[in-house]
């Protein structure tokens, strides 16, 4: 390699020139120059070789978007209900919010402020979300020649249907509530979380007053800070009898393989099959009725206190309307029902009777022999068919033929 060094002089009589310099004029740049190879040295190694570089850890799939369950435990038909969820949300919250306001009305500028409470993705037109279900929301421009937006006629009427459903369902979903509060520490459970989860149960928006009607069932207490709690007024024995004890008249077998608690043994003990089972048998049976007692008075950490929190996690799916919930519902009733921050890896430990399905972040439990083997719900409350029907209204963006959007039934 070659150095050249550039010097520049100013002339004061002249303008400004640039000379090279003599590597000879200099005893010290003589040297230097003279001691430079005259072979190139590309062929060194300059980077530092691959297999010698240090190795970067992937980092682990975050817990908001890996599955729970992996391919060969993935039940499609399970997960895809739970897809059909995501894709039908603005229609389900737009329903909700819209109907508690003045007229059913909401303007436009407004609504884009509310993606949590209308259900469409943050930073996304509103709009965008409205066209997706021509049948159901419309726009239109006002007096005031703002844009509002609000429900179709066709919505109008099948909100007049499903109020009909609520009033035809008003015992069994009084009985719903009956029987939550009676799994419940002290027999009470505030009334805004009952509210939060009507939807999962079937109960109307206005139940808060409708409890009211039922004074030998219900009372409303008023606490210090304001907040409304519901109690149980009497306790009806008839009502204690859990679904999975109903079953066990039914069909005992069945029932006996709903839960698993394996008992732990050493290899030592050579057991075949058949007597592995019948000794896990004896340490899960007798099971624990969630109507037994209160779950806070167990220890924590005893196959007693486990099984008791199973038996209320399957008697608060069988209450639902389908037979599933999310982890949003059941962290909403965890101290009323004592349950701990295992319960996701408890769920995880009894696949025979609990499917859970969408994401380690946001799981939805299912009961499996709710579904049939096409993951068709078996028995279907008038307001599943509602839904469904609300669902398949939703994904049209013209009426089809042939399709009657309200059906003859009889909620009377």
């Amino acid at each position: 390699m070659a150095w050249r060094l550039a010097l520049t002089r100013t002339n004061t009589n002249t303008n400004t020139k640039t000379q090279t310099l003599n590597p000879n004029s200099n005893p010290f740049l003589s040297l230097f120059f003279t001691s430079q190879s005259p072979f190139s040295t590309s062929f060194l190694v300059t980077k530092t070789p691959k297999k010698f570089k240090k190795k970067h850890k992937r980092n682990k799939e975050s817990p908001r978007t890996k599955r729970v369950q992996s391919n060969p435990n993935l039940i499609p038909h399970f997960e895809r209900i739970v897809e059909r969820d995501s894709y039908f949300r603005f229609a389900t919250k737009s329903k909700t919010f819209l109907s508690s306001q003045p007229e059913h009305v909401l303007r436009l500028d407004d609504a884009g402020k509310l993606h949590r409470e209308l259900g469409f993705p943050r930073g996304r037109k509103v709009s965008r979300s409205i066209l997706r279900h021509p049948l159901l929301f419309q726009t239109y421009r006002h007096t005031d020649s703002k844009m509002w937006f609000g429900f179709t006629d066709l919505m109008e009427d099948l909100l007049l249907e499903e109020q009909a459903i609520f009033n035809s369902t008003e015992s069994q979903r009084v009985t719903t509530v009956r029987k939550l509060l009676m799994m419940s520490v002290n027999k009470r459970i505030a009334l805004s979380k009952i509210h939060h989860c009507r939807q999962i149960f079937g109960i109307p928006e206005d139940f808060r007053d409708r409890v009211l009607k039922y004074p030998d069932f219900f009372r409303v207490v008023v606490e210090g800070d304001g907040r409304r709690v519901l109690e149980l007024v009497n306790w009806d024995p008839s009502l204690a009898v859990s679904a999975l004890e109903m079953e066990f008249m039914v069909d005992e077998d069945k029932a006996k393989r709903a839960f698993k608690f394996p008992v732990k043994h050493g290899k030592d003990l050579d057991l075949d099959f058949d007597d592995s089972r019948k000794l896990n048998l004896l340490n899960t049976l007798p099971l624990v009725s969630p109507y037994s007692g209160d779950g806070s008075k167990l220890d924590v950490w005893t196959l007693e206190a486990e099984k008791y929190r199973v038996g209320v996690l399957h008697e608060f799916l069988s209450l639902t309307l389908e037979k599933r919930a999310s982890i949003h519902h059941i962290v909403e009733f965890k101290e009323e029902f004592s349950l701990t921050r295992h319960t996701y890896q408890m769920l995880l430990k009894q696949p025979r009777t609990f499917y859970l399905a969408g994401t380690e972040m946001n799981w939805v439990v299912f009961l499996k022999d709710a579904y049939d083997e096409n993951g068709v719900l078996i028995n279907k409350d008038p307001q599943v068919v509602f839904n469904e029907k609300l669902c398949r209204l939703a994904e049209m963006q013209e009426m089809e033929p042939g399709f009657l959007p309200r059906e003859e039934m009889n909620y009377r």
